[in-house]
């Protein structure tokens, strides 16, 4: 049986394994990685610290496998990081900057990213101001559960306000595509919407 909950305090190693064993387009990334917990740094932890009221996680008998963490407010969140979540990162991972953006490892990559997080576009944020990131292990891919997940987060965001949301999806991971897109996410035009190089930037109005 499949339990559809919001997050806790106690599932931030799940989280931070579910980003890992998903990220590399929806594929497991434990192989691209030598710091197992450096990219739910950046794509996961932070939601459960700062916006724990849009958290929400599916677990069974075998724990917590599969999540959706989002924002109401992209930019407040944003400003909300660099005051309280990037500074200490970047004490424990120092920026690599002094290495060309084309040699660096998958780390440097990612550590780069806490010294010099992208901002969403204001353009984007009037319409879409919120944004979310989902990850499924496959033990919980297929049966609806990603689609009841999105619908609480949707339902959530649209109870606090929020007109439109938007999400980012790699531009390899075609299935995930399709698959906000069964949703009613359409990609956003022109491409200089998306903000993170490699993804697609996908919105859905929410009034």
């Amino acid at each position: 049986m499949v339990t559809l909950r919001p997050a806790r305090e106690s599932d931030r190693a799940a989280l931070l394994g579910i980003c890992l064993h998903t990220g590399d387009s929806g594929q497991d990334a434990t192989h691209l990685y030598r710091d197992p917990l450096l990219l739910g740094q950046v794509y996961a932890a932070p939601y459960l610290s700062f916006a724990p009221d849009f958290a929400f996680v599916l677990e069974d008998t075998l724990g917590v496998g599969g999540y959706v963490l989002g924002t109401p407010d992209t930019a407040a969140f944003e400003d909300t990081l660099e005051r309280e979540w990037w500074p200490p990162l970047r004490l424990q991972y120092p920026d690599p900057q002094a290495t060309p953006p084309a040699g660096r490892t998958p780390d440097e990559r990612i550590a780069h990213l806490i010294h010099h997080p992208p901002r969403a576009p204001r353009e984007l944020l009037g319409t879409y101001p919120s944004h979310l990131h989902i990850d499924l292990l496959p033990r919980m891919q297929g049966g609806g559960r990603g689609r009841a997940l999105m619908h609480t987060l949707l339902d959530a965001l649209r109870a606090a306000g929020s007109p439109g949301v938007h999400l980012g999806v790699g531009t390899r991971n075609v299935s995930a595509q399709g698959f906000y897109r069964h949703l009613g996410f359409t990609e956003l035009h022109p491409a200089e919407l998306a903000h993170t190089p490699g993804a697609l930037t996908f919105g859905l109005r929410l009034d």
